[in-house]
């Protein structure tokens, strides 16, 4: 067994850039160069963004024939860090976290210090690792937060939305059925909301936020932030449809919705914010139909919005 490394044993998670390089700490660069394993997402992704900080991962020329990306296909003696020139990379992700969490927490508890990263920003928001920080805190390992970027938060300072409630949605369920049933969920809630989303889903997630929202609900568009080409755009729902349709660039990158809550001071089940969303199910069903199914994505009673619909088919 190698010798336990000169930092204490302990599982950091240290928080990188989300776009500026600039952003990574002087803290993260030290805890990275000092412990004995970095699990990382992706050993590639990683390796460019360590390597531009000389953080070296490589080992010497005795080790470059090991396939130190997926230490899960070794042998116990395989795994054991060694003292000088080891490749201390591992992957870390959703598809092998089930072998390499236990492995991860005995060299933990063999005395090796381990950090866990995520591509970019904080890990475990929106990231894998929530296996790793409860097997840690299971075995009583000591976890330590090396703070610094996270796109929720950087997106919420700048959204000019309240921040003294807040609630991280992460990214919304990629089918439409399932997407415009969490909205729903969420129509009444008063905090403000943070939403990350793919690139080739971000209009189809705005239109149903619109609808099920309202078009008139304040939103806050963040995309690429800290980047060259940053955007934050303060709209509302239903004209941030249009800004993001009408230009091909804000449909490119990392995104971040922060939308407002439902104001307090406007009856939260008025059913007029859902007109659009109505007017949308005329066109292709009849009123019995489009009343049953707004009914599931909204929540509310289908009788009221089978008379709004008739009033709506009126004018």
């Amino acid at each position: 067994m190698s010798t336990p490394t000169a930092m204490p044993a302990c599982l950091y998670i240290v928080a990188t850039p989300i776009g500026n390089l600039n952003d990574m700490t002087p803290h993260a660069i030290d805890v990275l160069k000092q412990v004995a394993i970095i699990a990382c997402e992706d050993t590639r992704t990683s390796g460019k963004l360590l390597s531009y900080f000389g953080i070296d991962t490589k080992g010497d020329k005795t080790d470059d024939t090991k396939d130190t990306a997926h230490p899960e296909t070794k042998n116990e003696s395989d795994t054991a860090p060694k003292q000088k020139g080891h490749n201390k990379l591992w992957a870390y992700h959703e598809h092998n976290s089930a072998v390499q969490t236990p492995k991860i927490i005995e060299m933990i508890q063999q005395g090796h210090s381990v950090a866990l990263i995520s591509d970019a920003g904080t890990p475990l928001v929106s990231d894998p690792g929530y296996q790793l920080v409860q097997a840690a805190h299971a075995a009583k390992v000591t976890v330590s937060p090396i703070v610094g970027a996270s796109a929720a938060i950087a997106a919420l300072s700048v959204a000019g939305l309240p921040s003294d409630r807040f609630s991280f949605i992460g990214f919304l369920p990629a089918k439409t059925h399932g997407r415009q049933k969490q909205l729903s969920a969420l129509h009444s809630r008063t905090e403000t909301l943070i939403f990350y989303e793919a690139p080739h889903r971000i209009i189809a997630s705005l239109e149903d936020m619109a609808a099920t929202f309202g078009a008139e609900r304040e939103v806050t568009f963040c995309r690429e932030l800290t980047k060259t080409f940053e955007t934050v755009h303060k709209s509302t729902l239903g004209n941030l449809v249009e800004f993001v349709k009408a230009d091909d660039n804000q449909q490119r990158g990392e995104i971040v919705v922060v939308v407002a809550g439902v104001n307090v001071a406007q009856d939260p089940d008025d059913i007029s914010t859902h007109d659009k969303l109505l007017q949308r199910l005329l066109e292709d069903l009849s009123v019995k139909k489009a009343a049953a199914l707004a009914a599931d994505i909204t929540g509310v009673k289908k009788n009221a919005l089978y008379q709004r619909l008739l009033e709506l088919q009126a004018e």
